[in-house]
């Protein structure tokens, strides 16, 4: 049987896509129908862990639990109940079992989250995304979303792959968008 409650709020929806483009991982159970979010990031991104669970909390069975994970890795983790919603976002987000980037309107929330999960800052100058997971035509699609906003970005090899980096033009812009929503214990990334 499927645990199912109300409808997802627009935050909670944002912050699910903003998760999608970064850490979080939806599944469905075989011989279920629908899907699940699993938020899983190291147990130092605590305060964010916990942050995202208070959003989504009105969804998720038990708070985030540590976890031992590879080697010397402590996981601090939370899943969300099956909902109809997050079934739907797999179904955009996923093709074959591997993330894609679909046609969707990123906002600023999403924005906020996915640099939290997957964003880097070298020196006062370099902001990065790191999308390696993603092909180069999904990248492109992000570059478009991207420049809805006035945030001009171009992709940089990272070793054999490729990511997003944001041009020096644009810091600004972005810092601006996305500083009211980055959690204190990240602020640093900005």
């Amino acid at each position: 049987m499927d645990n199912t409650v109300g409808s997802l709020t627009q935050i909670q929806k944002s912050l699910i896509i903003g998760s999608l483009l970064g850490d979080g991982y939806v599944r469905i159970i075989k011989g279920r129908k629908n899907a699940f979010l699993e938020i899983n990031h190291a147990f130092h991104m605590k305060e964010y862990v916990d942050w995202k669970y208070e959003i989504l909390k009105n969804i998720v069975i038990s708070p985030p639990k540590m976890r031992k994970g590879n080697g010397n890795r402590i996981a601090y983790r939370f899943f969300t109940r099956q909902h109809p919603e997050i079934t739907e976002l797999f179904r955009l987000f996923y093709r074959n079992g591997k993330k894609v980037i679909p046609d969707f309107n990123l906002d600023t929330f999403s924005l906020a989250i996915w640099y939290m999960d997957d964003g880097s800052k070298c020196g006062s100058s370099s902001y990065y995304l790191n999308t390696q997971q993603f092909t180069l035509e999904d990248q492109d699609k992000l570059l478009k979303q991207l420049s809805k906003f006035g945030i001009e970005a171009r992709l940089n090899k990272d070793k054999i792959y490729w990511r997003i980096r944001m041009l020096m033009s644009s810091i600004e812009t972005f810092k601006k968008l996305v500083k009211n929503t980055i959690v204190p214990s990240l602020q640093y990334k900005i």
